[in-house]
């Protein structure tokens, strides 16, 4: 309107309207007055993001903002707080002079694979244990036709050295009534393989992470993490390497079958058939099946039931990798890994005495076992891969 006014020529050209401004600087209230006296109503106009009206609004669209902010970079800042204390831990790396002393035969650290931190010793596989699987159990007959429709068949595993990841939940009940000795151990034989490799590809994947690692310097903080969960795997105290080194280690697939067909009579015990349990282990504490013949009195002794195969797999690996007992096995093992051997099963299997009361005994019919089946021939096999990890270890 003040602009339409200021265009007028007419407006100020007459007499009566004529104005002499002595300064040069408009006056706004000057001009409103005039404006006012024609008649005319001059206004501001409102500007909509008026500061003193929204004043408040402001203040709480920014408050939100901090907030959101803040909460976003709570959680950053404590991993970055948790990376840079990983980052400060150090882990000593003395495993191949502690190696070398054991191998020489001099002293080293009492507590070099013997003390046992027993606190979360089988968490990943109670964890395992929590994942939903097919538990449906397939009768022998099933499982033969499957085995034929997917040309999967051990004696052409024994030739091609190939096993295809055919892998089963629970044993068929009616393994125990085949009546052919030889038809039994081989159906036995052709679920229990994929499982025991399976396992040892698990830890063959550890050991080469294990072994890069060892290989640096400095470690990331991930690979501070992760070492520190494979101390409290394997029972680790002291975050001691070198008994890392040799506690996460394979068990012979020759071995592990022949143990598995002495404790379960080829896949017919009970114990097999109701609690997955294929080597026999005990708990005292845990859940388990109370064996027939054990005496009344005898509360504490159970033999170890699972929910799947691949648990008591995963659990006897773990027990002959940790337990007290079998630290000659283990160091035996290991000296076989130095001197860049195959592990043998036969020489082996000398330090599991202690795995059953018979003793000597035990390795005995153990080595018989892999003798009289020819068990070794499965020591070389692979497991089709179903990851591009594994491929790389075939």
């Amino acid at each position: 309107m003040f602009k339409k006014i200021l265009k007028d020529k007419n407006f100020f050209k007459k007499k009566k309207n004529l104005i002499k401004f002595k300064s040069p600087d408009i006056n706004f209230k000057l001009i409103k007055k005039i404006i006012s006296e024609k008649g005319f109503v001059l206004k501001r106009k409102k500007n909509f993001f008026n500061f003193n009206e929204l004043k408040s609004l402001y203040y709480t669209v920014a408050s939100s903002l901090i907030l959101i902010f803040a909460s976003f970079l709570l959680p950053l800042s404590v991993n970055i707080k948790e990376d840079i204390t990983l980052s400060k831990q150090t882990i000593e790396n003395n495993s191949n002079i502690n190696f070398q002393k054991v191998l020489d035969g001099k002293p080293i650290n009492e507590d070099l694979d013997q003390a046992l931190d027993t606190k979360n010793l089988f968490e990943d596989i109670f964890t395992f244990e929590e994942v939903p699987t097919d538990t449906v159990r397939l009768s022998a007959s099933t499982v033969k036709e499957l085995f034929e429709d997917t040309e999967y068949d051990l004696n052409k595993i024994r030739k091609t050295k190939i096993v295809k990841p055919v892998k089963l939940s629970l044993l068929p009940g009616e393994i125990k009534n085949i009546e052919s000795t030889q038809e039994k151990k081989k159906l036995f034989l052709e679920i229990i393989l994929p499982l025991i490799l399976e396992e040892n590809n698990r830890i063959k994947l550890d050991r080469i992470k294990l072994f890069k690692i060892l290989k640096k310097n400095n470690n990331t903080s991930s690979e501070i993490r992760w070492l520190n969960s494979k101390f409290k795997q394997y029972g680790v105290v002291k975050k001691d390497l070198s008994t890392l080194k040799i506690r996460m280690d394979e068990v012979p697939v020759s071995l592990a079958l022949a143990q598995a067909a002495k404790e379960t009579g080829w896949g017919t015990s009970r114990f097999a058939i109701e609690g997955n349990a294929l080597f026999g282990q005990w708990t005292f504490s845990g859940e388990g099946i109370k064996p027939a013949g054990a005496d009344a009195q005898d509360g504490t002794h159970k033999v170890m039931k699972f929910k799947v195969l691949k648990a008591s797999v995963r659990a006897y690996q773990r027990n002959l990798n940790t337990h007290n007992s079998y630290r000659e096995f283990r160091l035996a093992r290991a000296i076989m890994r130095d001197r860049e051997e195959k592990l043998d099963s036969l020489e082996l299997a000398e330090y599991l005495d202690k795995y059953a009361a018979t003793g000597k005994e035990y390795t005995k019919v153990l080595k018989k076992i892999i003798k009289q089946n020819s068990l070794q021939d499965f020591d070389k096999v692979k497991l089709l891969p179903t990851s591009i990890q594994l491929k790389n270890i075939i």
